[in-house]
């Protein structure tokens, strides 16, 4: 079968299309005929700093949507050609991919598969950020860093349909601010000044909830741009700063919250609190209220293309390969 693997960190040239042994699930496992795969800045981190690679050469892809070709023993509820969707441990690049069954999820009804590669990670990751964690409350305002990105399209939808008093997100560009307003957002303001805009958009007061997945001085001044009592979630570490260390003094005076999410660690920790949390988020997909916003699409061939267009900051929504394109 034909995968995409590195077997050296560094650049998206790292990537190479070669031949691979089809795997067999084993126990507690299935494998896929995968269709789709979305692309995450987890794949980016895996290819640069190892994130998650456990040794080389290494398959990156961390969530996928295809058909059940096998079932491992002691595996049910799923049968041979049924259309699922799948969080991995890595593996996603490649026609077919071994998942633990706990990972997998039945695509809802009414939902393609091309839709359907970007449920896994996104959506749930933006539903958990918005109420899991967030505990978002009607009227309350809510301000979504890389806001025209795949989960932040996502959660500004959610937001919304949660009773959100305003949100508004942050980009790094005029065309991405445009995109972010075009989906649902009331206002987007460029990281430069972001904190300036929250604080002339709010008339000083700040907003209750910060999603922040760019780390560093962004979410520091993400923590300054909270009201009292409001709370930061933090689940990336996008912008590559070293940590800021988050003190008493930033919190205390204010009585402000930091908390943190990862939906790979949830997936491999508490996979049946991860099926929970998703079924409720694909509901908002089967019902229409929030849309997958898919704007490009790459041959499995030419997957060092989609990794440079997502590390070049330009792309919107959510990018995917086409395993069979």
């Amino acid at each position: 079968m034909r995968g995409v693997r590195f077997d050296e960190f560094g650049g998206p040239d790292v990537l190479r299309l070669v031949e691979l042994e089809v795997p067999e699930p084993g126990v507690g496992e299935i494998s896929i005929d995968v269709e789709y795969v979305g692309v995450n800045f987890a794949d980016l981190q895996a290819r640069t700093i190892g994130y998650r690679v456990p040794g080389l050469p290494f398959v990156p892809g961390v969530e996928l949507s295809g058909r059940v070709r096998a079932i491992g023993a002691g595996v049910e509820g799923v049968t041979a050609g049924q259309p699922v969707a799948a969080i991995t441990d890595g593996g996603a690049y490649a026609e077919v991919a071994v998942v633990p069954a706990a990972k997998v999820f039945a695509v809802p009804e009414g939902i393609d598969l091309r839709t359907a590669a970007t449920l896994p990670t996104v959506l749930p990751t933006a539903y958990a950020l918005v109420h899991t964690v967030g505990r978002l409350q009607p009227g309350e305002t809510v301000l979504v860093q890389a806001a025209a990105g795949g989960v932040g399209t996502v959660a500004g939808q959610i937001a919304k349909l949660a009773g959100a008093g305003a949100v508004y997100g942050v980009v790094s560009s005029a065309a991405k601010a445009d995109y972010a307003r075009k989906v649902g957002y009331d206002d987007a303001f460029l990281t430069e000044a972001f904190d300036d805009e929250v604080r002339r958009a709010t008339d000083g007061r700040g907003v209750d909830l910060v999603l922040d997945s760019i780390g560093g001085q962004t979410l520091r001044r993400g923590l300054e741009s909270l009201a009292r009592f409001g709370r930061l979630v933090s689940y990336g570490n996008a912008g590559g700063e070293s940590a800021w260390k988050v003190g008493a003094p930033e919190l205390f005076p204010q009585g402000r919250t930091v908390s943190g999410f990862s939906i790979l660690e949830l997936s491999a920790s508490a996979p049946e609190v991860l099926h929970d949390i998703a079924a409720r988020a694909f509901e908002l997909v089967t019902t229409g209220d929030v849309e997958l916003s898919i704007t490009a699409e790459f041959p499995l061939a030419e997957a060092a293309d989609a990794h440079r267009l997502m590390e070049g900051r330009t792309s919107t929504g959510k990018l995917l390969l086409a395993i069979n394109g």
